[in-house]
């Protein structure tokens, strides 16, 4: 098997253990994931199989979101399964939010959750979370908020359905932590759900109870030129040798960048093109 599958996660599950069942269907050890995702979240896991693996990091990037914010209370993981450390009386109304979310679009510097992956002098920062040592020096990063929208509002159990749509990057839990500190009454994610990622999207996804035999993921198998964004280039069979040795081959095209060897319709490496020869770079064949 090669190529990506569109794997909607369920709730309560995490990332790894999705391939972990994966490589027990298939049998396949080389598979890998484009972006985790928390036990808490749901939705679209793009999953590469075999040597797929080496084209995760030229996926599209850009992803979206449907996530539910509680108001009221904080929480040191910014969703509703940490430890609740704040309470608040006080009632936002949509007007408010609307007006608030206006200072979460565009390009804005975001600070990761301490419960996150991401990494703080060689560890990851839930270790030193876990730990009471969360740093308060967490460096904060560029992301880009590119559209926000509300789906549902009450007032009453102060509650917000928000659609998001995203660049690579983007913690939706501080998003919403960050929400609550604008609107000076703390909120919490309490349900998230990822319906595009890899521009694969939460419709077109299968679930691990869909697919428990290896014949039904390769009904699902995505072919990576379909989906990669990188220019193809077709390659005879002769050239396909010389491409799976290693060695490089004439430029006959116009294209000095990264590219996709297709030979008879199958993407056989990753190359770099330059004026005169495309040399491959992830043979895949």
């Amino acid at each position: 098997m090669f190529g990506f599958l569109n794997i909607n996660k369920p709730s309560g599950m995490s990332s790894h253990k999705v391939i972990s069942i994966l490589r027990k269907i298939t049998g396949i050890k080389q598979i890998g994931h484009g972006g985790t995702l928390d036990p808490l979240a749901s939705g679209v896991l793009p999953v590469a199989i075999g040597k797929a693996s080496k084209l995760i990091d030229y996926l599209p990037q850009d992803k979206a979101y449907i996530a539910v914010a509680k108001f009221g209370i904080i929480s040191d993981t910014y969703d509703i399964e940490g430890n609740i450390t704040e309470f608040c009386n006080k009632k936002v109304t949509r007007e408010e939010t609307e007006t608030a979310l206006k200072n979460f679009i565009g390009e804005i510097e975001q600070i990761p959750p301490a419960f996150s992956a991401v990494h703080y002098n060689g560890k990851r920062l839930y270790e030193l979370a876990r730990k009471g040592e969360a740093p308060v020096d967490i460096a904060g990063r560029k992301i880009n908020i590119y559209e926000n929208k509300i789906l549902e509002f009450n007032y009453e159990q102060q509650t917000l359905k928000l659609e998001i749509h995203c660049s690579k990057g983007t913690y939706i839990r501080s998003l919403i932590n960050d929400l609550g500190k604008t609107l000076k009454t703390g909120a919490v994610m309490v349900e998230l759900q990822r319906i595009l990622s890899a521009s694969m999207e939460i419709e077109n996804s299968i679930t691990l109870t869909q697919a428990t035999e290896k014949e039904e993921l390769e009904k699902n198998i995505i072919n990576p030129a379909d989906i990669i964004t990188l220019e193809k280039v077709e390659i005879s069979n002769e050239e396909l040798k010389t491409v799976l040795n290693g060695n490089k081959i004439k430029n006959k095209t116009n294209i000095e960048n990264d590219v996709l060897l297709i030979c008879n319709n199958q993407v056989k490496a990753l190359a770099k093109a330059s004026r005169n020869y495309i040399q491959p770079k992830k043979v895949l064949a």
